[in-house]
């Protein structure tokens, strides 16, 4: 469907903070989050703009991937709360006018989740078919092998684990304790709508951000991957299992469920590179999602097929301006749209990858991409602690012991298994730059205070506080919320500053058509932002990707498609540096932008 104008909803509009629930803030003092403390930040969280907050699983879980392996839907994980601690968040955030936004994990429970206990008791259980369980394969000699070739998507094992309770394999495309569930049985199906999606909307949740959207649908016999990888035992089968033959069926059965209750919700779309079939899952005709995450932009410098086999840094500036357009025209011409982040409990600190984590950098790298993120179009997320320039943990001082996330430990479990454990130093430069541990650090409030300040209303409580689940961040002291909360030259000044501009010219940031410019520079990012329908009013924002000053020209009336002759005007409206607004030369990490009019 092609549009002339942009349907402005209040969700396009929006900016959305997310929160990490075990690393946010802890009220008690036992070293973990909780849902009271992120209720006793909600007035920092409204001070930046934020009008939904989304909350990461929070669910009763054994926790073997941070809550994603959920056993109970319709409870919380003991250490985070309650259900009353819930409900008060919900409704403390409706009170200062902000929605709230849940994780909806759906394509797999935790193994001790009570449906997976009955499936797996016996072959002639009644919710035996509720997950997908296959016979073994048996080799020439007799050995026994699973049903298929599929790499788990954590290390590099199996997607099969044989129970030798009941006989046979069950399908985990994540963590053996996370089963798949089997979407073909219209009975799981509807279990899955009451208890994850009605129990919650039905206590004022106002929408979802839906777990790996795209893999509900398995293709039909569960064919085997080709080998990409020679010689390795698995391989990776994204291209199977993702998008699979009913998928949009499914979406559609669960749409009509979501509109009643004008639920919001925003699909994680993992290995789908074709624009067109990211179309049919956001169309708005199609009526399926109101928007995805694509990962064009966070997997550049990725390996593959194992992301943390990547070397640090290994990409140039063209590949992330082709990145970042994939996700932008998505929405040219079309009745789709499309979503604005760097970050996510998923990746590491955005400063650390696309820019100069260095003392010498990082705030102005931090206040860079935060202009850049203002000035592209689709709904903004912020993930905590992106606001005041977080960054990852540095490789010395944070040794492999306190890389504790599931995919770092299956990761290095595989270099120990398949490689005899050669390149374990790698590994850790590796695992510095692209784990997702960094996200996960426990948020530093206060860089003076016992461990970061993470405890510290508990601690003038008077209440013993214990060590954080994960170690503190090494430079606590340097980047936290308490310093930069009345400092105007702030990375946190500066996101609270690039939030008011985005809204401010919503128009042509927010709901504009992006184009780049220059794509082959690869020191200096140019794009241009108009109108869908004509307009002689344009936005044109420059970026210095480097630690130098370089030369920087305005656009052409060629390049920004104006006719032959005109008298443009190039009025500058923002920088990501103090003061007034340079001309000519862009300082190191900065980034500017204009109005052209003519």
């Amino acid at each position: 469907m092609t549009v002339s104008g942009r349907l402005k909803l209040w969700w396009k509009h929006a900016v959305i903070y997310q929160i990490y629930p075990a690393s946010f803030c802890d009220s008690n003092g036992d070293g973990i989050g909780d849902l009271p403390g992120i209720t006793s930040k909600l007035d920092y969280i409204a001070s930046l703009g934020v009008d939904v907050v989304w909350i990461c699983p929070m669910y009763d879980s054994p926790q073997v991937d941070m809550g994603y392996d959920i056993s109970n839907y319709e409870d919380i994980y003991p250490p985070y709360g309650t259900l009353q601690d819930m409900e008060t968040l919900i409704r403390e955030a409706h009170a200062r006018g902000m929605k709230i936004m849940l994780d909806l994990v759906i394509n797999h429970t935790s193994d001790l989740h009570p449906w997976f206990k009955e499936s797996r008791s016996s072959k002639d259980n009644s919710k035996r078919d509720w997950y997908i369980w296959r016979p073994a394969k048996y080799s020439p000699t007799g050995q026994r092998l699973p049903p298929n070739n599929w790499r788990c998507k954590f290390g590099g094992d199996s997607v099969w684990e044989w129970d030798e309770q009941s006989g046979e394999y069950y399908l985990h495309l994540f963590a053996k304790e996370q089963p798949d569930l089997n979407w073909e049985n219209p009975a799981t199906r509807k279990a899955l709508y009451a208890s994850a999606m009605e129990f919650w909307l039905e206590r004022g949740v106002d929408g979802f951000r839906i777990d790996t959207v795209n893999m509900y649908s398995k293709p039909p016999g569960l064919p085997d991957a080709p080998e990409l990888d020679p010689g390795a035992p698995y391989q990776v089968a994204d291209m199977l299992y993702c998008n699979g033959p009913r998928m949009h069926e499914f979406l559609s059965e669960m749409n009509q469920i979501l509109a009643k209750y004008g639920a919001i919700t925003v699909g994680e779309l993992p290995s789908t590179p074709d624009m067109a079939r990211v179309l049919q899952y956001v169309s708005a005709e199609a009526k399926q999602l109101d928007m995805v995450f694509q990962f064009d932009i966070v997997n550049v410098g990725f390996n593959r097929p194992l992301r943390y086999d990547a070397k640090p840094k290994d990409w140039q500036l063209p590949e992330f301006k082709e990145a970042v357009a994939r996700t932008q025209n998505l929405i040219k011409g079309t009745d789709a749209w499309t979503t604005v982040f760097l970050e996510n409990h998923d990746q590491a600190r955005s400063i650390t990858r696309f820019a100069d984590d260095s003392p010498q950098h990082r705030v102005a790298s931090g206040k860079m991409l935060a202009l850049l993120q203002a000035c592209l179009s689709g709904t903004q997320y912020i993930y905590q602690g992106q606001e005041i320039g977080a960054i990852n943990v540095p490789e010395e001082g944070y040794p492999l012991e306190n890389y504790i996330d599931v995919s770092s430990c299956l990761y290095l479990d595989f270099i120990r298994q398949h490689r005899n454990g050669q390149g374990m130093d790698k590994a850790l430069t590796s695992l510095a730059h692209f784990a997702r541990d960094h996200p996960r650090v426990p948020m530093v409030w206060n860089g003076k205070a016992k461990y970061g300040g993470f405890s510290e209303e508990a601690e003038k409580a008077g209440k013993e506080v214990k060590e954080p689940w994960m170690k503190p961040h090494p430079l606590a002291g340097q980047i936290d919320v308490a310093s930069q909360l009345d400092d105007p030259h702030s990375v946190l000044a500066y996101w609270r500053k690039a939030v008011r501009f985005r809204k401010e010219y919503a128009d042509l940031l927010v709901y504009g058509d992006y184009r780049t410019l220059r794509e082959e520079d690869k020191s200096i990012y140019t794009f241009v932002k108009e109108p869908p329908s004509n307009g002689s009013v344009k936005a044109v924002a420059a970026f210095n990707f480097t630690g130098e000053e370089r030369n920087w020209e305005k656009p052409t009336v060629e390049e920004l498609k104006i006719e032959e002759g005109a008298d443009v005007k190039f009025m500058p409206i923002m920088s990501s540096y103090d003061g007034k607004i340079g001309e000519g030369a862009l300082r190191p990490y900065e980034g500017r932008v204009y109005i052209a009019s003519w």
